[in-house]
């Protein structure tokens, strides 16, 4: 099973997504679960693949692992110009993360990286961006996140 880096190395900084689109202008929005399997199952454009890397500062070696797919693969569907059921799932459930992660870091984008990236003891001293390889990493990371955003602490 591969792992997502979480030392915040100058090397990590330099592998950006390429031709990504600017972070400032692509904001994600929360969708339902319905909404969420619908658009699934048509296909995801790759687009978004680049968006929500440069949004939450991952490579595109990062942003594989999250969609648990090969780095090859999401090249093949970079080509192809959009994602398989499963990996456009996984990208639309991250991006539901991430609309939330804005609402509470306060349209943040680089807080939320940041926070992605940081060590939590409710995670038993994972990184959230660790547990996104799961889909019950996912629930837990955006129930840290309600609590953060209405004041709970463990």
């Amino acid at each position: 099973m591969t792992t997502v880096s979480t030392r915040n190395t100058s090397a990590n900084k330099s592998r950006r997504p390429l031709s990504a689109p600017d972070s400032a202008a692509y904001r994600p929005n929360r969708a339902s679960g319905l909404s969420i399997i619908e658009k699934a199952r048509q296909g995801v454009s790759t687009l978004q693949v680049d968006q929500v890397a440069q949004l939450l500062a991952v490579s595109l070696k990062e942003m594989a692992t999250l969609l648990q797919i090969a780095e090859r693969t999401l090249h093949r569907f970079r080509s192809e110009g959009h994602l398989d059921a499963q990996a456009s799932e996984r990208l639309l459930l991250l991006e539901n993360l991430a609309a939330h992660g804005l609402l509470v870091f306060d349209d943040r984008a680089d807080a939320l990286a940041n926070w992605l990236r940081y060590p939590l003891r409710e995670l038993k001293n994972q990184t959230p961006l660790q547990l996104l390889t799961t889909i019950s990493g996912f629930a837990l990371v955006d129930d840290v996140l309600t609590r953060i955003e209405y004041g709970v602490y463990s």
